[in-house]
């Protein structure tokens, strides 16, 4: 039974990651410092969890210890506004975390590294759908960081012969996603709809992007295990949704009658983004499965969301 360490495997798309090795069979260890992971999404699943900061170099002996076969690299600072505000800390986490785990990926002899990286590589795009040869210009510290990571890995296939696959994922949404901080549009409007109350919408509503389900994603990790080459890939549904349409169409799957609020439009946010997933569909026989409409309704009538309402 191959073993598979998932950084942030508390976290929305790790956990979904753990449940998706599961199902495959791989002993799954999970490292995670529960800074916006939650015990709540593995407590009831047969793995062995590390409360541990991927930016502690100590981090580097419990991986080197737990003999993984795989390694899936979640763990992340994700928001775009807080990478402009403390660049530092967005570093810290997102380069030296990584490359805490690559380097003891590398000491453990690990067969492959499958990073979680963003769309936000790109930049503002010249052209869409975005394909993977499409320049890679990032606007904010964040998808600078992805973009440093995917290229220490490569330099760690050079040198010391690490394969690797990275995903650069476009806006992951689904159950389990918090609402707060950088949790996504779709979790937060999900959360206004719960409790009734009008979300605020920055810009004119306008700008575009392109959602892929948690689960997609999920299969996508485990696709990406199994294919025997170094890859780098969209993670994507193919399609995108204005700001504005999306919220429109929540209402429907919702049977919302909310109104909306608008306010400037946030430093660093892109306006438009697509990413063509062919290149992801040849190369891991891989596609996603789940409609927008199905999945915008899974998230709303996320029973988590609701025991957490209950509580209130």
């Amino acid at each position: 039974m191959d073993r598979v360490i998932v950084t942030g495997g508390a976290g929305f798309i790790g956990s979904h990651i753990v449940e998706a090795l599961l199902r495959e069979n791989y002993k799954v260890m999970v490292i995670d410092n529960f800074s916006t992971g939650h015990r709540r999404h593995l407590e009831h699943l047969p793995i062995d969890v590390y409360t541990f900061d991927i930016t502690n170099p100590d981090v580097m002996d419990l991986i080197i210890s737990l003999h993984p076969d795989y390694i899936i690299h979640e763990a992340a600072q994700i928001s775009v506004a807080n990478s402009v505000k403390d660049i530092l800390n967005d570093e810290n986490v997102n380069v030296k975390g990584s490359l805490h785990v690559i380097k003891a990926a590398i000491k453990a002899n690990v067969k492959k590294v499958v990073f979680a990286s963003s769309a936000a590589v790109y930049g503002n795009p010249i052209t869409l759908p975005v394909s993977v040869d499409h320049p890679t210009r990032p606007e904010s510290p964040y998808g600078l960081t992805k973009l440093t990571v995917e290229h220490y890995l490569k330099m760690a296939y050079k040198f010391y012969g690490l394969s690797y696959g990275i995903l650069r994922y476009s806006n992951v949404y689904g159950p389990r996603q918090d609402a707060k901080g950088e949790g996504g549009v779709v979790a937060i409007f999900s959360e206004c709809m719960r409790k009734e109350t009008a979300p605020t919408i920055f810009g004119d509503g306008k700008q575009t992007r392109d959602f892929i389900f948690v689960r997609d994603v999920a299969s996508a990790n485990i696709k990406a295990l199994k294919v025997d080459k170094n890859i780098s890939v969209n993670i994507s549904s193919g399609g995108s949704i204005t700001i504005n349409q999306l919220f429109e169409t929540m209402k429907k799957a919702a049977n919302s009658h909310l109104s909306v609020h608008y306010a400037d439009a946030r430093q660093g946010d892109i306006r438009d983004s697509l990413l063509s997933n062919d290149e992801t569909k040849r190369l891991l026989g891989w596609a996603p499965c789940v409609d927008l409409f199905q999945g915008l309704r899974e998230t709303i009538y996320d029973p988590n969301q609701y025991k957490k309402l209950q509580k209130l």
